[in-house]
């Protein structure tokens, strides 16, 4: 409910109409009108009296609202209520609009059966409300009788075809009216030429008000200076927007982040540029041609600059890297996040943070790590607001509770449910006592023994497609990301495998395991495109200690497997029991304590290697089917068949 009671009608308008008679240029005005006004340095009229306002009531058949009523007392109308209202209704001029428009038939031809109550309600306002605006510009100003609080304050709502939007409601006709001067000072906040400069308590208020929220915000109260620029912001005060859409980015909302001219300002451009870069490049329906207008006003050498960094975003060759101390725990943290550890990496970008300094004044957090291929994936809304709660810039404060770690331990997350549901068959290697970036080296021919770019999944699969190569058909070739599973182990992982065929199965163990231990397991236990399956194989020092699979219905096991990782633990009978996969995933983590990055392998990057075929080549007196599926048009030249 509107407190309307305790306002001070006339304190306002008095300090509304004498900043809009400051800030009018000598040759602005609407007439003659205008000119008294600003002379008077009054946009109202005379008070109404009690018998006025009481006759005017009669004539409606309805009591006002009571903000309404209070402002009739000080001001019996008003002359440029925000920017395109010129004359707004006093005692007299109050009316029943009783769809005088036309506009209830236009808003109700969009409505049908299923409609909401709320739309009809909307429609019916043309028929029901109380029509304010005297002259305009085509923006109806309507209060609701039916959209009452207990204060018995009636909603107003505004409306004008060309906004192309739904009517605006605004809780009275008090809020109205705040609103109002909002606009006014947002619109005069704007260069104009021959204007004096647009200067007054009010703008002196929030500019320092803009000040004390950035050096909140670098204290670590966001939530505050959020606020406090958001208000700001409502009367167009400059820095405040682009300071707001810094926090507004790191916690998530990238839809309304321009950062208001400081993308384009050289000083904080190597900071701010690329994440509104990266925001740009992920709506595909924008043309590249449509970059100088995202931009705003920028000059052909920061366009140039733009387009530069927008296709190093797009090819995942952009690198955050800002200097100083924070620079290299930022280097330490990309490390980290390319072998798989988003956690530790998080960690050590937060712990760096008192050491960040800004570009500039209006500069409150460090933001190019966003468009950072692999310090990206990091973000998460509680991790923005982790970042903006810890100070930073040179100012003091408490350091906010750490958030928690995203990366479960062990391997039983494999058994849940992937975003998008789309994993449910998975196979995995673990190297003990190597560093990933031997893993080429141990699962891959000599020939593709070098690691891809970090990439997603897709990403990396995709790519593998559009390379093609020379190899049978009849191969299993994995295209697997690589990482750190936990201390002292490294893992390959393939996240959609192709169908399990236990008869033509070559474990990768024995050559993974030269010189040390290795682990595979491929899991299809959820698999929902033929019988479910398991295997588990252990090697070392290049010789296969033991294996387990099961299969059709069958367990099949070669060695002596440890108790821990006996089949009959996890079957009842030939099938498997239904939480069979996570107990398995447990023991397999006990049993090697490895652990596998979830973050990092459902939705971060990671480097890839292909790996040699997980098949045997067919025997003597074996044959094999290749089926090729060609969606379009038919392939052309080389790849064209004469004989199709």
């Amino acid at each position: 409910m509107t407190d309307t009671k305790a306002f001070d009608w006339r304190r306002f308008l008095l300090m509304w109409s004498a900043e809009w008679a400051d800030g009018l240029a000598d040759d602005e005005g609407r007439g003659e009108d205008d000119q008294e006004a600003r002379r008077a340095r009054w946009l109202g009229s005379p008070p109404a009296s009690e018998e006025r306002v009481t006759a005017a009531e009669k004539r409606l058949g309805r009591r006002m609202p009571p903000s309404y009523r209070d402002f009739l007392k000080v001001s019996d109308g008003w002359r440029h209520a925000g920017g395109f209202v010129w004359r707004l209704a006093g005692t007299a001029e109050a009316r029943w609009h009783d769809d005088a428009s036309g506009l209830a038939v236009m808003f109700e031809e969009y409505l049908d059966e299923g409609s909401e109550y709320e739309e009809w309600r909307e429609a019916g306002l043309w028929r029901r409300g109380l029509q304010l605006d005297v002259e305009s510009d085509a923006m109806y100003v309507l209060m609701d009788p039916e959209d009452v609080d207990e204060g018995g304050e009636w909603a107003v709502y505004t409306w004008a075809g060309w906004q192309a939007a739904s009517p605006v409601r605004h809780a009275s006709f008090l809020e109205f009216m705040r609103d109002m001067h909002r606009e006014f000072h947002s619109l005069r906040a704007l260069p104009r030429d021959g204007a004096p400069a647009f200067v007054n308590d009010t703008t002196r208020r929030l500019d320092a008000q803009v000040e004390g929220a950035r050096t909140a915000a670098l204290r670590g109260d966001w939530q505050g200076a959020g606020r406090a620029l958001e208000e700001a912001k409502g009367y167009g005060r400059p820095r405040a927007g682009g300071l707001g859409d810094q926090i507004r980015l790191l916690l998530g909302d990238t839809s309304t982040v321009c950062f208001e001219g400081l993308v384009t300002d050289s000083r904080y451009a190597p900071d701010l540029l690329p994440p509104s870069i990266a925001e740009f490049a992920d709506h595909s329906y924008r043309d590249d041609s449509t970059l100088r207008f995202h931009l705003r006003g920028a000059d052909d050498a920061m366009v140039s600059r733009a387009h530069a960094t927008l296709a190093r975003v797009r090819d995942r060759t952009y690198r955050y890297a800002p200097g100083g101390p924070f620079g290299e725990a930022v280097e330490r943290a990309r490390e980290m996040a390319r072998w798989g550890d988003t956690d530790g990496a998080w960690r050590t970008l937060r712990d760096a943070l008192p050491l960040w300094e800004p570009l500039g004044p209006d500069h409150l957090a460090p933001l190019g790590w966003i468009a950072d291929p692999l310090l990206g994936p990091l973000r998460t809304p509680e991790r923005g607001r982790e970042l903006l709660s810890t100070p930073r810039g040179g100012q003091a404060g408490d350091a906010p509770r750490p958030t928690a770690d995203l990366d479960p331990a062990g391997l039983a997350w494999l058994a849940e449910p992937s975003p998008g549901g789309g994993r449910v068959s998975y196979r995995f290697v673990l190297v003990e006592g190597v560093e990933p970036e031997e893993l080429p080296g141990r699962l891959a021919d000599e020939g593709g023994a070098v690691l891809g770019e970090p990439s997603t999944w897709s990403e990396a699969r995709g790519r593998a497609r559009g390379v093609g190569g020379t190899y049978p058909s009849y191969e299993d070739r994995a295209v697997m990301a690589v990482g750190r599973a936990g201390p002292g182990w490294s893992f390959a992982f393939d996240y959609d495998p192709g169908p399990f065929s236990p008869q033509y199965f070559v474990s990768p163990v024995s050559a993974a395991s030269a010189g040390t231990r290795a682990v595979v397991v491929w899991c299809g236990l959820r698999d929902r495109h033929g019988e479910s399956f398991f295997h588990l194989s252990v090697a070392r020092d290049g010789a296969e200690q033991y294996a387990v699979t099961y299969a059709e219905g069958q367990v099949r096991s070669g060695g002596e497997p440890p108790r821990a990782l006996d089949p009959s633990r996890f079957l009842d009978g030939t099938a498997p029991r239904p939480e069979a996969e996570r107990l398995l995933l447990e023991a397999v983590a006990q049993e090697f304590g490895a652990r596998l990055p979830r973050r990092a392998i459902d939705g971060g990057r990671l480097h890839t290697v292909t790996t040699r075929s997980w098949t045997r080549a067919p025997r003597d007196g074996e044959t094999y089917l290749v089926a090729e599926i060609f969606m379009g048009r038919e392939p052309q030249g080389e790849q064209a068949d004469p004989g199709r």
